[in-house]
C-alpha cells in the first residue's frame, strides 16, 4: 500500500508501530489480558471509582454534599456528552482505522468501527477523569491514570493510532471543563431538592450519632477537616 511508505516520516505511524510492536514480543497471554481489561476492565474500574467518589462525598453531608454530588454526576453526564459529539466529528473526518490502511499490525481486536478519529474508549474515559477531578484532586489523578491507560491499551492492540487517543483526550477534557458550569448550574440545585426529599440519602447522608443536626431552616454544620478528604 502507498501508506507503508510513509512510515519512517509520520510519527503517528511510527509511535503506533512501536507500542503495536510490544504486542508481538509479549505472551500470548498477555495480550489477551490487555484485550480484556481495556475493552472492559478499565471501563468498569472507572465506574466503580465515580461511585467510590459519590458515596465519599454524599457521606460527607453538610451543605457542600449536594454539589459534591452534582460534580459526580456531571462526570458520567460528561462522558455521553462528549461520545455524541464524537459521532458528527468521526463522520467528518473518516479516518479509517489503521490495520485497514498499514500492513503488519498485531491486531489484538477485530473492531468493526469504520472510523479510527477520534477514539471512543479515550473520549469517554477522560471526560469522566476530568469530571471527576473537579470534585476530588486525588481520585481525580486516580481517574485521569485508569483514561492513560486506556488510551495506551488502544494503541497496543492497534485499533488506533496515538493522534486518535490525543484528539480523544482532548475531547473529554474540553466537554468536561468548558460545559461544567451549565451543568452544576442545573445540577447543584437538583441535587439540592433530592437531599430534601425521600432519596436524600443518594446526595447526603445523615450525621454520625452525637454530631451536630441542623435546626429546621437552617444549614448543616459545615464539614470537618476530616470529612474533607476528598478535596484533597
Amino acid at each position: 500500500m502507498a501508506a507503508l511508505s510513509l512510515d519512517g516520516s509520520n510519527p503517528d505511524v511510527s509511535l503506533l508501530r512501536d507500542i503495536n510492536g510490544l504486542a508481538k514480543l509479549a505472551p500470548r497471554w498477555l495480550d489477551r489480558a490487555v484485550e480484556g481489561v481495556a475493552e472492559y476492565g478499565l471501563i468498569l474500574l472507572m465506574v466503580l471509582l465515580a461511585g467510590w467518589c459519590w458515596w465519599r462525598v454524599a457521606r460527607r453531608g453538610g451543605s457542600e454534599a449536594p454539589a459534591a454530588v452534582a460534580g459526580v454526576v456531571w462526570a458520567g453526564l460528561a462522558g455521553g456528552v462528549a461520545l455524541l459529539l464524537n459521532v458528527p466529528l468521526r463522520n467528518f473526518v473518516d479516518r479509517p482505522r489503521p490495520f485497514a490502511e498499514h500492513q503488519g499490525l498485531d491486531v489484538l481486536v477485530k473492531s468493526t468501527a469504520r472510523y479510527s478519529f477520534v477514539s471512543d474508549h479515550a473520549t469517554v474515559t477522560m471526560a469522566v477523569a476530568v469530571g471527576l477531578f473537579l470534585v476530588s484532586r486525588k481520585w481525580g489523578l486516580a481517574a485521569v491514570a485508569i483514561a492513560l491507560a486506556e488510551g495506551f491499551c488502544r494503541i497496543y492492540m492497534g485499533v488506533h493510532y496515538p493522534t486518535d487517543v490525543l484528539g480523544g483526550f482532548a475531547l473529554g477534557t474540553a466537554v468536561a471543563l468548558l460545559l461544567a458550569p451549565f451543568a452544576l448550574a442545573l445540577l447543584t440545585p437538583l441535587m439540592t431538592a433530592v437531599a430534601a426529599s425521600r432519596a436524600g440519602l443518594l446526595v447526603r447522608a445523615p450525621r454520625a450519632a452525637g454530631a451536630p443536626t441542623a435546626r429546621r431552616g437552617e444549614a448543616y454544620p459545615e464539614p470537618t477537616a476530616v470529612d474533607k478528604d476528598l478535596a484533597a
